[in-house]
């Protein structure tokens, strides 16, 4: 599928239509038991969101010259599991002890909606089952790529760096190694995981990890812009969190004005990865992001 043919609203509405359908499929069905847990890890996840990770995973798949998308396919079994992960993090990080949110993309979150042990089971829960899923890939690789991406050198390494810098004084390096390990690793693994699944040479691959570090680091110092002088309506989420917990931002690491700057430099340079009369959806995607407003 190539950006000329399609309109990229169409397409980014499409791949999420399609991860909703596999996430229903997949999730545990609330008439099972835990009755409770199943309901805490729907609710999380069918909440909406952008669906950016399988949006990445698919077009990353597709750009490699993945086209099997058929029941079974490995990246049928991909795409969900980037979003449970993706999930489960985000109830975690709502959690009191973490940085204390009341709302997620409009609607209570999950330890409100329910409770605090619910809430840590509820993410437990869903990282079992997106992990059961990446098994049924049949690549090793893959989920060796995801347990790193997530691991001590990523994702929670970078929610530890997070919880630690709070109320001190930071450099800009100092945000980028947080905001590269706790939000770009799994942006820059689901577009990996795509690439793998589709048989990338070592080139386009190398050539789509560097693409997926920029953007996520990009998406995040958007967000922390997007907390300064976002639309809580918009959002979904209450703005000015980040300065009420003393959070390490990039913006307060550079000033507002030198984070958007960098920001559109980052997407810049991840479109530069690929040759000016490339049109390609990868592209299209890193411009969404530098223009998101939620």
């Amino acid at each position: 599928m190539t950006t000329s043919a399609i309109n990229i609203k169409d397409y980014l509405k499409e791949i999420q239509q399609q991860s909703d359908i596999l996430l229903d499929k997949y999730l545990p069905s609330v008439e099972l038991e835990p009755k409770i847990l199943h309901e805490a890890m729907r609710y999380s996840v069918m909440a909406g969101g952008k669906r950016l990770r399988p949006i990445l995973a698919y077009s990353a798949y597709e750009y490699c010259g993945g086209s099997d998308f058929a029941d079974n396919a490995p990246i049928s079994f991909a795409m969900p599991a980037l979003e449970m992960v993706h999930t489960y993090s985000l109830i975690h990080d709502d959690l009191p002890c973490m940085d204390d949110d009341d709302l997620r993309r409009g609607l209570p979150t999950c330890h409100k909606k329910f409770d605090e042990a619910t809430a840590v089971l509820a993410g437990d829960a869903l990282h079992d089952v997106a992990f059961e899923l990446l098994a049924k890939t049949g690549s090793v690789e893959v989920i060796a790529e995801l347990a790193h991406a997530i691991g001590t050198f990523g994702m929670i390494g970078g929610q530890i760096a997070d919880v630690e810098a709070e109320g001190k004084d930071v450099t800009a390096d100092d945000v980028i190694l947080i905001h590269t390990r706790k939000t770009g690793a799994l942006l820059r693994a689901s577009v990996r995981i795509g690439a793998i699944l589709a048989g990338a040479n070592d080139k386009n691959l190398e050539k789509l990890s560097i693409y997926g570090a920029k953007i996520g680091l990009a998406f995040q110092i958007i967000d922390d812009i997007l907390d300064i002088e976002g639309d809580q309506e918009v959002l979904g989420k209450a703005v000015g969190a980040d300065s009420d917990h003393q959070k390490a931002t990039y913006p307060k690491a550079v000033g507002l004005d030198k984070a958007r700057e960098d920001a559109q430099k980052l997407i810049r340079d991840a479109n530069a990865l690929f040759d000016d009369k490339e049109d390609n959806i990868l592209k299209h995607i890193a411009n969404y992001i530098a223009q998101r407003k939620m």
